[in-house]
């Protein structure tokens, strides 16, 4: 790539594409293209269509995506397989069409199979079932993988894929009903530490940028207290308690999204869709922790004194997703940032904010 190179950033508003936007934007990379949602409809095929035969781009990011925690998973599964299917059909085919150079899709670790050898290597695909809860989000991704491998082999289309592990950072989703773990352990202790002090102006703070079920800093505390319990934050005989989801045995790698990005844009500059499969790399450190040492490491951050209450009549999810990243080390990347200096990072942002 060229640093003038034209390249389009589809969801450059979420967590991953804006850091792969920073990414480029510090690399030298002169001429990035986005579009708002208002902009540019990526469910409707027309809409895309117009968009690349206007703006004809070299190189495509596909970073749009509807995505959630558990939760979010579980209870959307119509819409989380329909939206992502015909977004990443409609940019795809439109990158072929409109002879883009190289197409970048982002996928997800959810798409290999619930009990898969540890850690996940890229040929682990399609060897056996799906994690259930987050089935449909993982099968759309299967689907990109393999879309942008029949590309290549029909039509000699350079489209790779990169697979990150979980991610978390800056722009990240921090909605209790939709976020993955780590932000959710982020609101859920900070909120729960202010509760413990009694620091009623930095909760209704808290729920004026972001509200919960429409409830923001307007209400009355029984309502706000009301809320909160529902997703796990409680006062029980003046004591906090914080409910959190399953046993907290589960294993996950967490990889910082600016780490994600770099690696990115590496396979962007370094990597070309070969000819064999699987195709798609692999983006990790290749460590993991337990979601009840996450948590402690969170509550320790954050200076949460409170209790946690592991709610074992919920899911666990799969019970460990640790991925093989030999590949992408192969290829001559490393991470930067560690897990607990990449937290404190969040963390401060987030109270700050």
């Amino acid at each position: 790539m060229e640093k003038n190179s034209k390249i389009y950033i589809a969801g450059h508003n979420g967590m991953v594409g804006s850091a792969i936007k920073r990414n480029l934007e510090n690399k030298g990379f002169t001429n990035i293209i986005t579009r708002q949602k208002d902009q540019l409809d990526l469910l409707n095929e027309k809409s895309v269509e117009q968009f690349f035969n206007e703006e004809k781009p070299e190189y495509v990011v596909l970073a749009a995506a509807k995505v959630g925690g558990i939760v979010a998973n579980n209870t959307y599964r119509a819409q989380f397989i329909y939206e992502n299917l015909m977004i990443q059909n409609h940019v795809i085919h439109q990158s072929y069409k409109n002879g883009v150079k190289k197409l970048l899709f982002l996928g997800s670790s959810c798409i290999y199979p619930r009990m898969s050898e540890q850690p996940m290597r890229e040929d682990a695909l399609l060897t056996g079932v799906l994690e259930s809860t987050n089935e449909p989000y993982a099968i759309a991704k299967i689907a990109g993988i393999k879309m942008c491998e029949a590309y290549h082999a029909q039509y000699g289309c350079n489209f790779i894929s990169i697979m990150p592990t979980n991610l978390y950072g800056q722009n990240d989703n921090y909605d209790l009903e939709k976020s993955h773990v780590l932000p959710a352990l982020i609101r859920k202790m900070y909120i729960g530490k202010c509760l413990m002090e009694n620091d009623w102006t930095k909760i209704r703070a808290d729920l004026d940028k972001l509200p919960i079920e429409g409830v923001n800093g307007s209400f009355s505390n029984e309502i706000i207290l009301k809320v909160l319990s529902k997703y796990g934050i409680s006062t029980i005989n003046n004591e906090v308690n914080i409910t959190l989801w399953g046993t907290g045995s589960p294993m996950r790698e967490f990889l910082h999204v600016d780490d994600m990005a770099d690696s990115s844009v590496f396979l962007l500059m370094n990597y070309d869709a070969p000819d064999t499969i699987p195709s798609h790399v692999n983006s990790g450190c290749g460590e993991d922790l337990s979601i009840k040492d996450l948590s402690e490491i969170v509550k320790k951050s954050i200076g949460y004194k409170g209790k946690i209450i592991w709610d074992s009549t919920k899911p666990d999810g799969t019970p460990r997703k640790l991925m093989d990243v030999s590949k992408l080390k192969g290829l001559g990347w490393q991470p930067k940032i560690s897990l607990e200096d990449g937290i404190k990072r969040v963390i401060s942002v987030y109270i700050n904010e």
